[in-house]
């Protein structure tokens, strides 16, 4: 283990290293704070499970949108870097809401306040996403490709530390600190975030030369003969030469210029979704999503009024399900790089659905007279099925990275995201508007078993549609 991070270390430098990692503990880390924000909800604010559901969605919409934060950043760059000035906005951004939330009980107390502070928390969080996935794809394509799988796998493994992290000293939080101190204390992370972002240093010069809106991919056969090489390095000069000199003339921030590049990446990310590897996983992981109604919010209120189980029980419940993503994690890379995806994809969702059967029992309360805890199905049915739910996204994750066109990859890791992220958005819309249907309220869990059923079945369905995802594709490159 400490021999592989050596490797990487010497592959990348420290420095972004410890960036990657320390964004993603961050993102799994947040945990902590939205354990907290689920009791401010119901307990201070009184809102409904539909409600409630309803208000959390609409903050985690920026995650939807993630194509723009990548296009501003691949085609727009800002004193000609293109990565960390953004990665430094979009950190003050996630930054600010913390701590305002956490000074003014007035924004805390008002469901549309929060709202909209929670909102503008999770733009700033999905920019920097985007910012780091596309480093980490650009980082792999120009410098060492063939450690693509492990520097996504470094950083899942970082995002499951956090989670355990998090999903542990988040309930020992709500039991020790006050609301607003808990807010604050997770504002030291991005804090942290934005002085790393110092010392990592992006050169203005990429491997793609922009030159009148076009852009010039390097030669990727390079002939043995010296002479060849050194007339090739003349050429390059040459070009780098004219370069600068219509950079001279046309200004950084000319708008003209920036509608051209807007425009180059708009159709190179076309051409690349156009691929049917690309385009028909989209398409799956896209209808995976809509067609399950998303209940964790009435389940949370389930557990919490009905089932009475603490927030520091529940927080170890989530650790389980952050250390089975870690173990899936090493198994994945270990053992099923080769593996087709439908493969994978088919077992996930059978397991997954199997999972959900364990809240069914829950909730009818079979469990009691099999003599099984309610504790023990807790453990061992949500919170297993949050690591599969992890799991099944890593294998195209890492092929997105290495189909990544030169450019963009900001925004083909972002298209991919927001497509999955904008389906799980109408997944949970999905799931309030039919506990709304069903009646089931803080006080009225009585259709809760049907709702489940229900999901059951609908968690079955992305199976009969895996035809969307090519049959040869695996997790690793052709």
């Amino acid at each position: 283990m400490i021999g592989w991070l050596k490797q990487l270390r010497i592959a990348f430098g420290a420095s972004f290293i410890w960036l990657v990692c320390l964004i993603y503990f961050t993102q799994g880390f947040r945990s902590f704070v939205w354990t907290a924000v689920s009791y401010q909800l119901k307990d201070r604010l009184k809102l409904t499970p539909s409600a409630s559901q309803f208000v959390t969605s609409i903050a985690f919409f920026p995650w939807s949108i993630k194509p723009i934060y990548g296009i501003l950043s691949d085609c727009i760059p800002i004193k000609g870097r293109k990565r960390i000035p953004y990665l430094v906005i979009a950190t003050l951004v996630s930054l600010f809401p913390w701590v305002i939330v956490g000074m003014q009980e007035s924004i805390r107390n008002s469901r549309d306040q929060l709202m909209i502070f929670l909102l503008l928390q999770n733009l700033g969080s999905a920019m920097a996403d985007v910012v780091i996935d596309a480093m980490i794809a650009e980082a792999a394509r120009l410098e060492k490709a063939r450690f693509a799988g492990d520097l996504q796998s470094v950083s899942w493994m970082a995002m499951a530390v956090g989670g355990i992290c998090g999903s542990l000293l988040g309930g020992y939080a709500l039991t020790n600190f006050q609301m607003e101190n808990i807010f604050l204390v997770f504002a030291v992370l991005p804090t942290l975030q934005l002085l790393s972002c110092a010392f990592v240093k992006e050169s203005p010069k990429h491997s793609d030369v922009k030159v009148n809106g076009s852009i010039q991919l390097p030669d990727e056969d390079e002939s043995s003969n010296q002479m060849h090489k050194t007339n090739s390095i003349r050429r390059k000069n040459k070009n780098i030469s004219k370069l600068k000199k219509k950079t001279k003339m046309i200004p950084v921030k000319d708008g003209l210029q920036w509608f051209r590049s807007l425009k180059l990446a708009s159709y190179t990310l076309f051409k690349a979704f156009r691929q049917p590897i690309i385009l028909r996983p989209m398409g799956w992981f896209f209808l995976a999503q809509v067609t399950i109604p998303n209940l964790s919010t009435v389940m949370f209120y389930y557990q919490t009024q009905v089932l009475n189980l603490e927030a520091s029980f529940l927080g170890t419940t989530r650790v389980i399900g952050w250390i089975g993503l870690m173990i899936g994690t090493f198994i994945y890379n270990r053992f099923l790089k080769k593996m087709r995806l439908r493969t994978i994809l088919m077992f996930a969702h059978v397991a997954l659905s199997l999972l959900t059967i364990v809240d069914v029992v829950l909730v009818s309360r079979w469990n009691v007279w099999l003599g099984i805890s309610d504790q023990t199905l807790v453990v061992f049915g949500s919170a297993l099925s949050d690591a599969v739910n992890q799991f099944k996204f890593m294998p195209f994750l890492i092929l997105s990275g290495q189909l990544c066109p030169p450019g963009i990859e900001g925004t083909l890791f972002a298209l991919f995201m927001s497509i999955n992220n904008l389906g799980s958005t109408i997944g949970s819309f999905v799931g309030a508007a039919l506990a709304s249907f069903l009646n089931i309220s803080s006080g009225s869990f009585h259709n809760l078993s049907l709702g489940i059923a229900i999901q059951v079945v609908c968690t079955f369905l992305p199976v009969f549609t895996l035809f969307l995802i090519p049959k040869e594709a695996t997790g690793i490159s052709a």
